[in-house]
């Protein structure tokens, strides 16, 4: 009897063991398959949030130029004087201090002298376009007739906007080539994006350089003016200090515009009165025809 009992426990306690290490498996093969599913789940994780970030920088990216500060309205003028003037020294003077006075400068100037008799010039200034108006009224005012007056308008504003969001575009890619060349490895890499960096930071400047001219001729208008005087001054030969070789050659020009003078009169007359010397030319020829034919007649009676 203690044998069959004694067997029984054996039995039994060899059970229990085959049972705690059956029961040890499938909880490490459970363990295994969940950290093997979390590991396979997790690979689509990674490609989502990367794909999401790479959605995000994209619609930053595409969102970025929208992003633009528009200007005010940006007008170019430019103006063109011809003024006919009384007396050119005072005027130039005067056109000059005006410039100064609304705040602008003068760019261009020159002056140029027929002998000592005829003056004329042409100046070109630069004026804050709040003052443009202003400046051109100033400035025909001191004119004794304005000979043209020319005033063109080209706007602008798209070009500059549209150079804005250029230039933030390209500021981008500058950014990103900068990161990328401070993690490059291999010396070709390096070249590559240093080339790259090169032609992009080139198009940043070229874009630069135009918006700054674009703002400098906006900001100051452009106006040439061309003066001339109103009349030629001739000088006149004076009594005092003149010996006997001034006084003839003055007598002299005074006969021969006293002599220009008649034939020209004459002339004058002879070709304004044509016709009614042609008439009476006519008449005469009549009349003496007449009187000789009469004188003719009488003699043969």
């Amino acid at each position: 009897m203690k044998k069959v009992i004694g067997l029984i426990v054996f039995l039994s306690l060899i059970l229990f063991l085959q049972a705690c290490s059956s029961s040890s498996k499938s909880e490490e093969s459970k363990m295994s398959s969940d950290s093997s599913a979390k590991m396979d789940s997790g690979q689509p994780d990674l490609e989502e949030k990367s794909q999401v970030s790479f959605d995000n920088n994209a619609k930053q990216e595409k969102a970025a130029p929208t992003d633009i500060e528009v200007p005010n309205q940006m007008v170019i003028y430019q103006a063109d004087l011809q003024l006919r003037v009384k007396k050119f020294e005072e005027t130039l003077q005067t056109i000059e201090e005006q410039v100064i006075k609304y705040g602008g400068y003068i760019s261009e100037s020159n002056v140029s002298k027929d002998g000592v008799e005829q003056i004329s010039g042409q100046i070109t200034v630069r004026i804050p376009q709040k003052n443009f108006q202003a400046f051109l009224h100033d400035a025909e005012g001191q004119a004794a007739e304005v000979l043209q007056r020319n005033i063109t308008g080209t706007d602008v504003t798209e070009e500059y906007v549209d150079l804005d969001s250029r230039l933030k575009s390209k500021r981008v890619v500058e950014e990103r080539l900068t990161s990328f060349m401070q993690s490059a490895q291999k010396t070709e890499d390096l070249l590559k994006i240093s080339a790259d960096l090169a032609a992009v930071q080139e198009e940043i400047e070229t874009i630069q350089g135009r918006m700054k001219y674009l703002e400098n001729q906006t900001s100051l208008s452009t106006v040439h003016i061309a003066l001339y005087e109103n009349k030629v001054i001739v000088p006149n030969l004076e009594e005092e200090d003149l010996n006997t070789w001034d006084k003839t050659k003055k007598q002299f020009m005074k006969s021969t515009n006293m002599m220009l003078a008649a034939i020209s009169g004459l002339f004058v007359f002879i070709v304004g009165n044509i016709p009614i010397i042609i008439i009476l030319a006519v008449a005469s020829v009549f009349i003496y025809l007449y009187i000789k034919k009469r004188q003719k007649r009488n003699g043969n009676e």
